[in-house]
């Protein structure tokens, strides 16, 4: 089974890679202004899970400056564990300048808030 999924992985990696999105081109000041918007986002993922790549491609086509935490990497999935509830990725981390975080699970919903947030600007 874990062969498959390697298998698998690769082939996803692959097909992300040789389909790659083109990053949607805007104005200089709106650009800024979502930068500035995401500037405190991050995407807890795994490299081949098909759900992450879905929302990395959403975030490379909106051209969304987000930080990408993989999991299995610096103590990241023990942050998601804790802080977040749950040990799904893909995972949208939002930190508020209260000090807050808001977690969002679902790649479904993670692309429509950031489809919805790249259109506002």
């Amino acid at each position: 089974m874990a062969l498959l999924r390697f298998i698998i992985g690769r082939i996803i990696l692959l097909i992300n890679f040789i389909f790659s999105p083109k990053a949607v081109k805007r104005e200089q000041e709106l650009q800024q202004k979502l930068n500035e918007q995401t500037a405190n986002f991050s995407i807890y993922q795994l490299n081949a899970c098909p759900f992450c790549v879905k929302v990395r491609r959403n975030v490379k086509r909106q051209n969304l400056n987000i930080e990408y935490r993989d999991i299995k990497k610096d103590n990241h999935l023990t942050e998601l564990v804790e802080q977040g509830g749950k040990r799904t990725v893909p995972c949208l981390r939002i930190d508020n300048n209260d000090g807050s975080s808001q977690w969002m699970y679902e790649s479904k919903d993670i692309v429509a808030y950031l489809d919805k947030l790249a259109t506002a600007a």
